[in-house]
């Protein structure tokens, strides 16, 4: 009898032990990349907060995700440029013209706002498109063509700013994209909606599984997510309403990570975008338009580029000569390898656009109320960017090994 009560515990412990293996061995591959990033996300706000008892403030957290919108909506773009295994220099340079474009639109030459903002939308739009044609026609390597294009934009901003090199926007159709904040009754509505909305689509995607007789998800795990969800969002607008309220361009950053998200998961498209990245000849040979895909997949970037160059002029009021530049450009990339999307192609989601966006963001945000010197900042944003591209390359060569293995 005493061994057999032996066996038990060993054998729990062994099942434990296997389970805490296989969890250390998925996080490493980067198969639980989301997890990976809270929890360095949090290991952030720790260490900022006992340095400047500021940085989880109500005031400031509301300030951060102003900060991380227009990152986060051009990383989106590059989210989908790196699922192709691709890379877009330009994107900086892009939303800084399309900012550019906007501003004299509207300011010398009055035209409506919302005119604009469509302008300078299509602007990146054909930016990507010709990037895009060229890098796919010609087969001329996608980084050589945006670095071109990053030079090329920067000296078109100057052009279209012209000798005032900076134009102040005070069209508050305009300046309150990301300067518009709701009351805590449609805090709380929003709040309700999304917890409502995730936790119809975790039941309706169950369903189906089951009903097509698929592996899914028990449902301690599925109640276990949706209380997750509930907590994060409802921890979140109780911090906006304590400030200003929910801000208009967090619910802009949300709408296009969420629609972006269900195209590239949910449709043909989409699809298509995961097989060219994964492999391009083998999706060639299964009849899909590599090349269509790939000028589809740069007009993207360009439109979500302009869309961020919008929302940071928005933010800052103005459009100058250095709009778009500085580090924009690496911390857009750096966010989503960051959590989760692969250099490599064929591996990502949307989502890590905003939960890189959160990281970089709060490094950047963080470093400001520190008051640390530009060389520290720029330095420490180069490291961060050579750290996303170590964790790719290191969970790329564990998902090799286990399949060699």
């Amino acid at each position: 009898m005493k061994s057999e009560g032996a066996a038990a515990p060993a054998s729990a412990a062994g099942r434990l032990s296997f389970v805490s293996g296989e969890s250390m061995r998925r996080l490493v591959q980067g198969d639980l990349a989301s997890a990976r990033v809270v929890l360095g996300l949090a290991l952030i706000w720790i260490i900022f907060q006992s340095q400047n008892d500021r940085f989880l403030s109500a005031e400031n957290l509301t300030n951060l995700m102003l900060q991380i919108t227009a990152i986060g909506l051009i990383s989106v773009g590059i989210v989908y440029v790196l699922l192709l295994g691709e890379i877009d220099l330009s994107v900086g340079a892009v939303s800084g013209l399309a900012a550019g474009v906007m501003a004299v639109l509207n300011v010398n030459h009055g035209w409506s706002p919302y005119l604009a903002i469509i302008a300078a939308i299509l602007v990146g739009t054909a930016i990507g498109l010709l990037q895009g044609s060229l890098f796919s026609r010609f087969a001329i390597p996608s980084f050589v063509v945006t670095l071109a294009g990053l030079l090329a934009w920067q000296g078109a901003l100057l052009e279209v700013l012209g000798s005032t090199g900076t134009i102040n926007l005070t069209n508050p159709k305009i300046t309150g994209l990301a300067n518009t904040f709701y009351s805590d009754a449609f805090g709380w509505i929003f709040c309700a909606l999304v917890i409502a909305g995730f936790a119809a689509v975790v039941l309706f995607g169950h369903r189906r599984r089951v009903a097509a007789g698929l592996a899914t998800e028990s449902v301690p795990t599925l109640v276990f997510r949706v209380a997750l969800v509930a907590t994060i969002s409802i921890v979140a607008v109780a911090v906006l309403n304590s400030d200003r309220g929910v801000p208009l361009a967090l619910l802009i950053l949300l709408a296009f990570v969420v629609g972006m998200e269900y195209v590239v998961k949910r449709t043909r498209f989409g699809r298509h975008v995961y097989a060219v990245g994964g492999s391009a000849e083998a999706a060639r040979r299964a009849g899909i338009r590599v090349n269509g895909v790939r000028v589809a997949v740069f007009a993207i970037a360009g439109s979500m580029a302009a869309i961020g160059g919008i929302m940071a002029a928005s933010r800052l009021l103005a459009v100058n000569q250095g709009s778009g530049g500085s580090e924009l450009l690496l911390l857009a990339i750096a966010g989503p390898v960051i959590a989760g999307t692969s250099l490599f192609g064929g591996r990502g989601s949307v989502w890590t656009a905003l939960l890189g966006a959160l990281v970089i963001g709060s490094i950047s945000n963080g470093m400001d109320l520190l008051a640390l010197s530009s060389a520290v900042k720029f330095m420490v944003t180069g490291g961060v960017l050579l750290l996303a591209v170590l964790v790719d390359a290191i969970a790329r060569q564990q998902r090799q090994a286990a399949g060699r293995i």
